[in-house]
């Protein structure tokens, strides 16, 4: 009975520490992020822009692939809001349908490169030693190559699709995630509600998914609102040269594509200047939004 009692001692403890601290860091992290206003003005829009892409099937005027060459090349008018392109398509649809594709190669690009990083940093950062050393050792390999290269490489190889694009930046964007997560391993592990979990018998997976994980969230979500805006742009400029979605489906960076065209770049802005501004006020929003998480979950800037 009494070693029974010595035993559960320490586990309570350490629920009870972490139950104790969890809650005022997240009121006080949340009171943070509400005072800043810019970061809350860009989930506002970043909302808005993504409620748009969701119901643009019910927005849309016109088909986004729909060709009517009598109102080729039209500016924007009562009928065609955004203009017409070469072929007659209409402008203000494929922006909308373009947002959806967007989004979800920004999203998820960055769910694998987080999925990956995550699961590599943690067995690196927690077991340390020969692991560690080949874990860091493969991602400095990765970070050494220049990712644009082998992103126009591997895009230029495998099938068109918006499946391979996320796939193709999602696989080259784990190493930073990697590095963050190791990081965060590597100080938490020292701390002493895991060395009592270690006490008390506690599995190793237990350990990392229960007590050290959690506490890496934080961080890693700021990291993960960055990547998103990075991965939008990355796909916007395989698009750009050629390489990203494949069309007649719309995306804002092959939309984009038409501007490398002189003439449409000067007599025809309106094909390239509405996906241009949605491009940049979704990565920007997303950057902002990033900005308040960093600075609600950093202890040392007060707004």
């Amino acid at each position: 009975m009494t070693e029974q009692t010595h035993t559960s001692s320490p586990a309570a403890a350490v629920a009870q520490l972490k139950l104790t601290n969890a809650r005022p860091q997240r009121n006080r992290t949340l009171r943070r992020f509400l005072k800043h206003r810019v970061a809350i003005a860009a989930v506002i829009v970043l909302t808005v822009i993504a409620l748009v892409s969701i119901f643009a099937p019910v927005l849309e005027r016109y088909g986004d692939d729909k060709i009517d060459l009598r109102a080729a090349g039209q500016p924007p008018s009562a009928d065609h809001w955004f203009g017409t392109d070469r072929v007659g398509r209409d402008i203000w649809s494929r922006t909308l349908n373009g947002g959806p594709i967007s989004l979800s190669v920004g999203v998820g690009a960055t769910l694998i490169a987080t999925s990956i990083g995550t699961v590599l940093g943690a067995v690196s950062g927690f077991y340390r030693g020969w692991v560690d050393n080949i874990i860091m050792r493969i991602t400095d390999i990765v970070m050494t190559f220049p990712s644009i290269v082998i992103m126009l490489t591997l895009a230029a190889l495998l099938p068109r699709s918006v499946w391979a694009i996320i796939l193709i930046i999602g696989g080259l964007s784990w190493p930073a995630v990697a590095r963050l997560v190791r990081a965060q391993f590597l100080s938490i592990r020292e701390s002493e509600f895991v060395v009592a979990a270690r006490c008390i018998g506690v599995q190793d997976r237990r350990i990392i998914m229960n007590h050290i994980l959690p506490n890496v969230v934080a961080p890693l979500v700021a990291l993960i609102t960055f990547s998103i805006g990075s991965a939008i742009l990355t796909e916007a400029g395989l698009s750009f040269l050629g390489l990203g979605v494949p069309p007649p489906t719309p995306s804002w960076g092959n939309m984009l594509e038409s501007a490398r065209n002189l003439d449409i770049l000067q007599n025809l802005p309106w094909m390239w200047i509405p996906p241009a501004v949605m491009t940049v006020l979704t990565v920007l929003c997303v950057n902002f939004i990033g900005d308040g998480i960093r600075d609600a979950i950093d202890p040392r800037l007060v707004l």
